[in-house]
């Protein structure tokens, strides 16, 4: 069996169809679906059927899954031990992220890196989505809760927190309100409902029943510019809007406490680019661990 034919099948695999693997290995298509044509020979097995909108593993194609992440594992183990792979911190290193957090914490610091390592790109794909890190839609994932299934290395970031906010011009032509039940007269701004990527984001149980936004946006970036802008209340961030002058917290003794989790696949443990960025993730969040939580001061 040949190792490169078991990476053709890892890329077809987690890319769900022959071109997106080619692309993701640099190699055109023909190629690739020779290389899995001739795995497939070798073990005497159907692995994947191919269809003209895609690729799906076969029974069999998912029981050799398993042992090929294996195998792709103790093979980068041991290029990097060796030092034939990252012996300098160089590569791609894509981090998957919530926008909230992605663009409101990460984007102003991972420069930082990069400098420190010029061979070392990054790249950063703050959405409101999940990632599959055993897809490889991305090599680190910052999820707001812990991931359940796959080789994951995963560890808790941090605890953060999240309070009712507005502007400082949407106060000046609405009388803040004192307590909740005066929400019922305000304009609020929310998350979409459906199309919220997580469970822990479904904030329905802890708000009040006065809570029904006018206004959703799927964005947690899109609703602090709709608050700032003077569209209303929001929750928003405590670890961006806090530093914010034009944004006003109210309700200082309510608010809804999170977590942020970092993970990336077993089968990268070992890769320095990737332990880097994670390391570096790490110490940038725990550095200032004070920001992610309300101020307490006057509750």
């Amino acid at each position: 069996m040949n190792w490169d034919d078991v990476r053709v099948f890892l890329a077809v695999a987690r890319n769900g169809q022959i071109l997106g693997a080619a692309r993701s290995l640099g190699l055109n298509h023909a190629t690739v679906s020779r290389r899995l044509t001739a795995l497939e020979d070798a073990l005497a097995t159907k692995l994947v059927i191919r269809r003209t909108n895609g690729c799906e593993l076969t029974g069999e194609g998912e029981a050799f899954l398993d042992g090929a992440e294996r195998m792709e594992t103790e093979m980068l183990a041991v290029q990097a031990s060796i030092g034939r792979q990252d012996a300098a911190v160089s590569g791609t290193v894509r981090i998957g992220a919530p926008d909230g957090f992605g663009i409101q914490f990460l984007a102003a610091r991972l420069g930082k890196l990069t400098r420190r390592h010029p061979n070392l790109k990054i790249q950063l794909v703050p959405v409101p989505r999940s990632f599959s890190l055993s897809r490889r839609e991305a090599d680190i994932a910052i999820t707001v809760e812990r991931p359940e299934q796959g080789r994951l290395v995963a560890r808790k970031l941090i605890d953060y927190s999240l309070s009712f906010y507005a502007s400082k011009s949407y106060l000046a032509d609405h009388p803040a309100p004192r307590q909740l039940e005066d929400l019922q007269s305000h304009h609020l701004i929310g998350y979409v409902e459906d199309l919220v990527f997580s469970p822990s984001l479904h904030f329905s149980a802890e708000l009040p029943r006065q809570w029904q936004a006018g206004f959703e946006i799927s964005s947690a970036v899109g609703q602090s510019e709709a608050v700032r802008a003077g569209g209303g209340i929001g929750i928003l961030h405590d670890f961006s809007a806090r530093s914010d002058p034009s944004l006003v917290r109210l309700f200082p003794g309510k608010t809804i406490v999170r977590a942020y989790w970092i993970s990336f696949h077993e089968s990268v443990r070992d890769l320095a680019r990737v332990r880097t960025a994670s390391d570096f993730i790490s110490r940038e969040v725990s550095g200032e661990r004070a920001m992610f939580l309300p101020d307490r001061t006057g509750e």
